[in-house]
Formats: structure tokens, sequence, C-alpha cells
């Protein structure tokens, strides 16, 4: 398998000086703006050009070739737009030439993001939110781009999320490609002028599973009726690699072998849900099974690889900025071996070979396999992470204990996973051989260029998942709740902010048969569809949310519901 296009995202400059728990799934074009006057900050355009210089040469070093950047809109002029937007957009227009011109000088093509559909006000009342008449203007904004910016390869297109409720500025998405044809409808307007341009149309099939085309990442039925006579040399079908998120123990999604469409795999090296590069989260063998899978996949042109992007996190690492992000920095580095037809080995012996020459290939090798065991065992609950579950359209992700940068302890969590796992003594042991194993990985580490800082924090918050396991899967005492909020107590004032764990020991007042019984209603452990899903759980659920609050409340943070498109969004 020979790809062409090897293509990394190029945000991490955009993120500079930003404080708190921030959205890492898209430029906080809010933070760019001067609060005072509304203009673009130019003096913050100049460290932003400084440090994407430097990430564009090092990427290219390495064998990228395309980098993404966000957004289409923002570099697309509108006469409806207010005077200011439209002052605002000649600034941003005037700003990312020099980041284009920047990428093609290391040799870099150049991809732009987009949501369908973002809006400012006066567009929303243009189109009226209306998908033809969004697509019609999409059209017609990405023809003026891809005109006046030849540096712009093409450009990818996200349908199945739109920003947060915590994304601010004038331009903002919504989720308004609800139905397979809409998206049909949609793509068919916009691939000509993809055509005439002879640029690439990148349709993404990732979606947190609203309305009814959110199925289109793992349904065969809706693929065909999204992307059936549509086959030309301008589309692209970007897919990740499994039927959910990016998560371990999922199998390559078999719609990679479907269509005799282009497509590229997308990949994740800063792991939002597995510490965000906080501690060694090791993707190489990972991805080369994925890369060994993929081997006889129709048309598959290249790969893409989030190094900064995805999840909500207090977290500040920025990857190639600085020399704060070893771990992100290896998973890329591998990866990109992987894909480029070497394998793990040669892409950890290039790693070491930047870093420390006399560092033992063989040593680090074994240090990484510790490494991928520690979070297989402890970090997932593997029984659990093996099951194939589903909620009406969505794929259930293989993790319930961790979500982002947050610890769940509670007693809703530890009802569900003595409801889905049949061996909790068997648990228990497991996590405890993790936190041997890193251990170990600490022996190793002192004769390794990796920071050993980074392995004291990863020891000290698996044992919290330790303690975590106890709760969940043994005998409740009070001895075992003492001892786990003390250790909180520690653990948040030593690493404030980092993980923040999140314990709730108040009862749940449903019986556990209650719970399973529940359970079998609502999730699946199927693809196909039920009788129920189809004649009730398919319909619109939006207005019966609030009958699961209570289970929210007591299992998501509430920071999730305040910050992500709202829960209700699942029931679309």
């Amino acid at each position: 398998m020979k790809l062409d296009l090897f293509l990394i995202d190029g945000i991490g400059p955009f993120f500079r000086g930003l404080r708190g728990r921030t959205n890492w799934s898209k430029v906080p074009f809010e933070h760019l703006e001067d609060r005072f006057t509304g203009e673009v900050d130019r003096h913050r355009f100049r460290s932003i050009h400084e440090e994407f210089r430097d990430f564009c040469r090092r990427v290219s070093d390495l064998g990228f070739n395309a980098v993404t950047l966000d957004d289409v809109v923002h570099l697309a002029p509108w006469d409806g737009h207010s005077p200011s937007l439209r002052r605002r957009i000649d600034q941003y227009r005037e700003e990312y030439w020099g980041l284009f011109e920047t990428a093609r000088e290391a040799g870099l093509e150049v991809f732009l993001t987009s949501d369908l559909m973002p809006y400012s006000q006066e567009l929303l009342r243009e189109t009226g939110r209306r998908p033809r008449a969004s697509a019609r203007w999409m059209a017609e904004a990405v023809d003026r781009v891809l005109a006046d910016f030849p540096q712009v390869k093409g450009a990818i297109f996200r349908f199945g999320e739109s920003d947060g409720r915590d994304v601010g500025g004038d331009l903002r998405s919504e989720l308004v490609v609800r139905t397979p044809r809409h998206l049909h409808d949609t793509v068919a307007t916009l691939l000509p002028v993809f055509e005439r341009r002879q640029r690439l149309c990148v349709v993404r099939t990732w979606s947190v599973g609203a309305y009814g085309v959110g199925d289109l990442m793992w349904n065969r039925n809706t693929f065909d009726r999204v992307f059936s006579g549509l086959e030309c040399d301008a589309l692209v079908v970007s897919m990740k690699p499994g039927e959910s998120d990016f998560f371990r123990f999922l199998p390559l999604n078999p719609l990679f072998f479907h269509s005799d469409h282009q497509k590229i795999v997308e990949l994740q090296a800063r792991r939002e849900y597995e510490g965000f590069g906080e501690f060694p989260s090791f993707v190489g063998w990972l991805h080369a099974r994925y890369r060994e899978a993929l081997e006889k996949a129709p048309r598959l042109i290249g790969m893409s690889l989030w190094c900064q992007t995805g999840g909500w996190t207090r977290f500040r690492r920025r990857t190639y900025l600085g020399r704060s992000s070893t771990w992100n920095e290896l998973n890329v580095e591998v990866t990109l071996s992987v894909f480029k037809n070497r394998n793990v080995e040669t892409g950890v012996e290039e790693f070491l070979e930047r870093r420390d020459p006399e560092a033992s290939t063989q040593r680090m090798m074994s240090f990484l396999r510790l490494a991928e065991s520690a979070i297989e065992d402890l970090w997932y609950v593997d029984d659990l992470a093996r099951q194939e579950l589903y909620f009406r359209r969505l794929r259930l992700p293989p993790i319930l204990t961790v979500f982002w940068d947050n610890i769940l302890i509670n007693h809703g969590v530890r009802k569900l996973l003595r409801n889905l796992v049949y061996q909790p003594q068997g648990k228990i042991d497991q996590g405890g051989l993790a936190l041997e194993k890193i251990e170990r990985m600490i022996g190793l580490a002192e004769s390794l260029p990796v920071p050993l800082e980074d392995l004291l924090f990863q020891r000290d918050t698996f044992e919290i998942l330790q303690l975590a396991r106890l709760y969940y899967f043994g005998r409740f005492s009070s001895d075992l709740v003492s001892e786990m909020t003390e250790r909180r107590r520690s653990y948040q004032s030593r690493y404030d902010p980092r993980f923040s764990v999140l314990l709730d020991f108040s009862p749940w007042r449903i019986r556990r048969s209650t719970v399973r019984r529940f359970w079998s209603l609502l999730v699946r452990d199927q693809r196909a569809y039920r009788s129920i899903d189809r004649v009730v759980l398919l319909r619109s659920l939006a207005p019966f949310a609030f009958l699961l609050r209570p289970l929210s409340h007591r299992v998501v943070p509430d920071f999730a519901k305040e910050t992500t498109m709202g829960l209700s969004t699942l029931f679309k």
C-alpha cells in the first residue's frame, strides 16, 4: 500500500497563552480578537506566525506533506455580514495568506476545515438554517476562497458535530445537515466547485449520532444513501478507524472496504481520552494493526493525523512547539513510520536518533510495551471495552470511568460496571499488575530520553484508578471511602490543575436489577437496529431527555453538559 497524502493538523500555535479548560476541537477565534476594538489581534498573530513556521519546518522534515487549518468561513467575504465582521474577515485573510505561504515554503499543502454549517446572525436570516440554501452559500464561499488562495489544496467538512456551547464569536456552527438526503445534496452542491478548481473535497463521516444521518460512520445503508452517485476524483471520504471516537479496543471499520470512493484514515496522536499526552499512551502497535488491516482497502490515498486537535481540557502541551510533548511526538513519528511502509521499531529508532542516539532501542521498546499494557489494563476496563454496544445511532465509547480530564468515581458508574463486568476480582488483580508495570517503566526511564516526572504523575493517577476499581468491584466500606477522599485531596493539591477526581459516594436509589433491565432496553449489542429502536428510540427523544437527567447528573460531569453540544444532542 502506497499513500500519497500525509496530513497533520497545524492549530497548536493558535492556543498560545490560553488558560483554564479549553475546547481544543477548533481554533478559538474569539481569543484572536481584541475585546476592546473588535479587530484581529495583530500582535498575537506575530507569535502565531513564528510558531507556525517552526511547526511546519519540523513536520515537513519528518515527512508530512499537508497541514490543516481552521477554517473556511473566516476567510470568505460576504456582503451580508455586519461591517465589523467583514472587516475582521479581511484581516484574517491577510494573516492567513502569510500562514499559507509559510506552509508552501516548507513543502506543505494546506487544507481548510469547515463545519456544515457555520452562521453569523445575518447569514442565519439569509438562509433560515435551510440545508439547500446553506449549501449554496457554502459553495459560493468555498469558490471564492479557492480562487483567492491558490495555496489551498482542499477543504475538510464536518457535518455531525457543531460548536460547543462555550464557543464564542460571530461565526458559530449548528447541526443543519440532518438526513442522508441533506448530506448527499450538500456534497453534490459543493463538488462542482472542487472539480472546476481541481481541488479536493474531503467529507468526514464522524458524527455524535444526532438525527437521521448520525450513524453514517458505521451504517452501510446510510453510507450508500449519502455517497452513491457522488463518485468523482474531487471527493475524498475521511473516516476514523473504529466505529466510535479515538479509543482502543475497536476493530477496523468495515466501511473502508465498502465503496470505491477515495478515502483517508484519521488517527490521533494526542490522545484526548487517554491523558492528552501527559504520560505515555503509546499507539504504535495499535496503528500498525490498523495499517495492516487497511492493506487491501480500495483507493486509500492517505492518512490524517491529529496531533493537537480534540477534547476539552486544562492541559496545555502543544505538539512540536517547545519540548513539552514527548509522548505526542513519539506517537506522531511512529505512526508516520508505520504508514510510510516502515514499522514500529524503525519509528522508535528514528525518534531516539533525533533525541538521544546513545539510548537503547530495545530498552525503549520494552518501556513502550509496558506503557501500552498499563493503559489497556487499568485506564480501560477491558471486559467492558471489548463489548459492542450501541445506543440509538451511536456506538458507545469503550470507557466509562474517565471523561477527558475528569476521573469519575460515583455510585452510578459503579452500578453500571457491576452489571457489565462479570469477573470483578480479576479486574482488581489486573489493576494491581498494571501499577507494577508502571514501576518497571520508571526504572527503565533512567537511561531513556523521556521525562521522569510524567511517569511519577502517571503512577499517582493510576493509583487513583486502582482505588476506584476497589470501589467499583470490591466490597464497599467506610475505610475505602476515607482513603479515596484523602488520596483525592493530596492528589488535587499536588497536581492542580490536571485531572479532576470527581467523587460521589451517595447511593443510587435504583435496584441493580432495574438498572440491568433499563440498560437492555436502551442499549443493544449489535449494529442492526431492533424493533424497539425503530419504533421508539430512533424517533426524536429530545422532549423526553429530562427522564434521564438523574442518570446524567450522576455519571456525566457538569462541565461537559455546559461546554459540549449538550446531552440532549444524543436524543435528536
